[in-house]
């Protein structure tokens, strides 16, 4: 029974427990609410008043702006105005401009109208006093022209030729020393021998018993060494000598070496004669590629190919009126290297064109055509440059000087060939040179006689006066000129001096 009560009790109390935390719960939430409510309440108060403030500065803001743009407007307005006001003005001053063109114009065109019809009046009245005055004087207007102007010419031409004179020594005098200047120059640097080299085609025996071997039995021993060489050994009555005879220098050369040695050796026969003919071939070999080499360094011209190098070798062998072809060939190089440099033209090219001008004397005995042409093969098929070509090509004007190298190249092979002893020349070639240059003179109109004087290097010509006045005399020079070059062949230059003299004697008796 105290067990129910207890019971009971506990869920009495259980419940009013409950009741009463449900009550305090209540309570406290409608506390909290009401507190939530104010603070809401506040925070929509404080949002209102700052939107309003917002709003405020917003319109505030607005207002300048608007201000501001207002003002802007009525300053551009004002521009533009202005603008436009100066715009009309120059308009209208551009409208009143184009009014006194037209009017310019217009003027320009009635006196432009006047000034032709004036014009033609003249030329009417000229043409009319002209027919008239035709008509006095017999002459028309053509034929009095050429009479004034022959008295002219006739009355101004001493004065016309002095001036031309004049002109002519001083801008001869000018070049004339540029050119000597350079050209001494290049010689005195050059120096070398000016003794002729002269290869000779004549041995000479110990006694007439090596002549006679020579000769061999029946003249096995001479043929023998004449089929092996293929020169001509001449025996004539001279005693002690015997002489070699080919127009191929190489083979007078191998001839020679091996005669040399055979006669020194002193068994001659034919099993011996070609061993020392063999011998003789490889030694000239060795020769020639070591002067074809010497020359190339001497001349400063590098980078040539072995088998031109052999080519250019031969020249070593070969002569022209007594001058060594390949000591002419390097002295050449060295004036046409200082000529260029001198002159600003490519030394390098000037030096091999110079080096390589004669190349084709080498074979010309062999191949057909002239050396030039010949050169020319030869370079084009080894890959020499096309600007050597034409610098080399030109040394005899066989082509037109296309480069200044082949200028220089030219001059220089005159400087070379034509200094003091550098060549020889027989008295018969000599006297028949001469003889022509006299003759070519005296062959042109109004040539009284005429001399070929200083080794015929210089033709001085002297003219009747009264056939041939002082411009005629120039133009008698140049074609006198013209005709030795075109008719005769020679080394360097010729001067052709022109003598007009007049003499008027008189006797006081």
């Amino acid at each position: 029974m105290s067990l129910q009560i207890i019971l009971l009790l506990l869920a009495a109390a259980s419940v009013a427990g409950i009741t009463i935390g449900y009550f305090l719960r209540l309570i406290i939430s409608l506390g909290k609410r009401g507190s939530m409510e104010l603070e809401i309440r506040k925070m929509r108060l404080d949002a209102e008043e700052k939107a309003k403030r917002i709003t405020e500065e917003a319109e505030k803001h607005a207002k300048e702006k608007e201000e501001q743009m207002t003002s802007e407007l009525k300053g551009r307005a004002s521009e533009l105005k202005q603008v436009e006001e100066r715009l009309v003005r120059k308009e209208e001053l551009l409208d009143k401009r184009q009014t006194n063109l037209d009017l310019e114009q217009d003027l320009l065109g009635k006196k432009n109208d006047e000034v032709v019809a004036a014009k033609a009046k003249v030329e009417e009245l000229a043409r009319a006093e002209q027919e008239k005055l035709e008509k006095i004087a017999g002459l028309s207007a053509d034929e009095a022209k050429d009479d004034l102007l022959k008295s002219v010419e006739k009355q101004y031409e001493n004065d016309i030729e002095s001036r031309m004179r004049k002109l002519e020594i001083s801008g001869n005098d000018q070049l004339e020393a540029r050119a000597k200047e350079i050209l001494t120059t290049a010689v005195h640097r050059l120096g070398n021998s000016v003794v002729s080299d002269v290869l000779a085609t004549t041995i000479s025996l110990p006694s007439d018993e090596i002549k006679g071997k020579i000769i061999g039995k029946e003249g096995r021993n001479i043929r023998a060494f004449e089929r092996a060489t293929g020169v001509d050994v001449i025996v004539d009555d001279t005693p002690g000598t015997i002489t070699l005879s080919s127009y191929d220098p190489i083979r007078r050369q191998i001839a020679r070496i091996a005669l040399e040695n055979l006669i020194l050796d002193g068994r001659i026969q034919p099993a011996k004669i070609e061993e020392a003919v063999q011998k003789a071939e490889a030694e000239i070999s060795t020769i020639i590629k070591k002067k074809g080499a010497e020359a190339a360094f001497n001349a400063k011209v590098p980078n040539i190919d072995p088998k031109l190098l052999m080519i250019l070798g031969r020249l070593y062998f070969r002569s022209s009126y007594g001058q060594n072809v390949l000591d002419h060939s390097v002295e050449m190089a060295h004036l046409a290297g200082m000529l260029a440099a001198e002159l600003g033209a490519n030394e390098a090219t000037a030096r091999a064109g110079a080096l390589f001008h004669d190349i084709g004397k080498a074979v010309d005995h062999e191949v057909p055509g002239t050396h030039v042409e010949i050169g020319r093969r030869i370079l084009q098929k080894f890959g020499v440059g096309e600007e050597v070509v034409k610098a080399m090509q030109a040394h005899h004007e066989e082509y037109p000087y296309e480069t200044p190298e082949s200028m220089i190249v030219q001059v220089a092979d005159a400087i070379s060939g034509g200094r003091p002893g550098a060549r020889r020349d027989s008295a018969e070639n000599y006297i028949k040179r001469l003889t022509e240059l006299e003759s070519i003179a005296n062959g042109q109109p109004g040539v009284e006689k005429s001399y070929a004087i200083a080794a015929g290097r210089e033709v001085r010509v002297i003219v009747k006066p009264e056939a041939i006045s002082d411009l005629e005399a120039r133009k008698l020079a140049r074609d006198i000129a013209d005709k030795i070059e075109k008719d005769m062949q020679y080394p360097g230059e010729i001067k052709i001096s022109v003598i007009r003299e007049t003499r008027v004697i008189e006797y006081a008796r």
